[in-house]
């Protein structure tokens, strides 16, 4: 997968974790999509590097989009813990 591929499953995985852990952001809507981007990437590494699972090529391949919005989840989750309470 290109860079391009990555960036639109970023975007879509962070909207998916958002679905899923519903609630406040501090980033609001950038911010979480910017977590999401970071998360796909995240997650294809630490699938790749941890998990012995390397990333497949294809864009439509389940365990690339769970690595995805996995890695999104733990990083929408950290950034709740950091800067959560910054808006009360």
């Amino acid at each position: 997968m290109t860079i391009i591929s990555w960036i639109i499953l970023g975007l879509l995985a962070g909207a998916i974790a958002k679905f899923l852990l519903p609630g406040r952001d501090p980033g609001g809507l950038i911010g979480t999509t910017l977590i999401g981007v970071a998360g796909a990437f995240t997650g294809g590494w630490m699938s790749a590097r941890w998990l012995d699972h390397p990333i497949t090529k294809d864009f439509y391949d389940g365990t690339t989009w769970a690595a995805a919005i996995g890695g999104s989840l733990v990083l929408l989750i950290a950034y709740r813990i950091l800067f959560g309470h910054s808006r009360d």
